[in-house]
C-alpha cells in the first residue's frame, strides 16, 4: 500500500511539474517579428515589411474578410498613403504588443499604439489611437486586423477638395 501511495505521489509531483504551454506573454519571437513590421511601416520600407508575412496573408485593416487585402495590395495602398503624410510614427510610449495563443492554439500578436501623422496637404498633424492583431503561423503573418478611426483626416481632405472646387466670391451650393 505505501509503495502505491509514493507512486501515485510520485505521478502527482512529474506531471505537476511538467512545462505547461505559456498562453500569454508579452516577449516571444512573434512579437519581436511584429516590432520590426512596425518599424519598416514607419520607415517606410516596404520590401522588408512584406518579408514578414505568408504570401497567402490577408489584411483586414478596417474592413471584413469579404474586402481583405493581400500583403502586395497594402503595399500598393502604403505608399499612395506615404506620399499624402510628411511623417509618420506610432508614439514610442502608447506602444504595447502582448502575444496570446487561443483556445483553438493560434498564435496572435496584439498591437496597441497611438499614430502620429502630419498630412501633407494642410501641415496638420492628427494623433489616432490603432489596434492591430496579426495571427503567426510557422513565423508568418497569416492574417491581419487593423482598427483605427481616419474620420477627422477624411473630413478634412473632403474639406480642402471641396475648397479648391469652389470659385472664389461664388457660392459652391448646388442648384436645384
Amino acid at each position: 500500500m505505501k509503495k502505491l501511495l509514493f507512486l501515485g505521489l510520485t505521478i502527482v509531483l512529474f506531471t505537476a511539474c511538467e512545462k505547461q504551454q505559456t498562453r500569454y506573454t508579452q516577449q516571444s519571437p512573434e512579437i519581436d517579428t511584429y516590432k520590426k513590421v512596425i518599424a519598416d511601416y514607419e520607415n517606410r520600407d516596404w520590401e522588408s515589411l512584406a518579408s514578414h508575412y505568408a504570401d497567402t496573408a490577408k489584411i483586414l485593416n478596417n474592413v471584413t474578410m469579404k474586402d481583405a487585402k493581400t500583403i502586395e495590395q497594402e503595399i500598393t495602398m502604403g505608399k499612395e498613403d506615404a506620399g499624402l503624410f510628411a511623417s509618420w510614427k506610432y508614439q514610442p510610449e502608447s506602444v504595447e504588443y502582448e502575444m496570446v495563443i487561443t483556445d483553438k492554439g493560434q498564435t496572435w500578436v496584439n498591437f496597441w499604439g497611438i499614430w502620429e501623422a502630419t498630412l501633407l496637404a494642410n501641415n496638420k498633424t492628427y494623433v489616432i489611437p490603432a489596434h492591430i492583431t496579426a495571427q503567426f503561423v510557422d513565423g508568418k503573418i497569416v492574417r491581419e486586423d487593423g482598427y483605427w478611426d481616419l474620420s477627422e483626416i477624411m473630413t478634412d481632405m473632403q474639406e480642402m477638395q471641396y475648397s479648391e472646387q469652389s470659385v472664389p466670391g461664388e457660392t459652391a451650393v448646388p442648384e436645384e
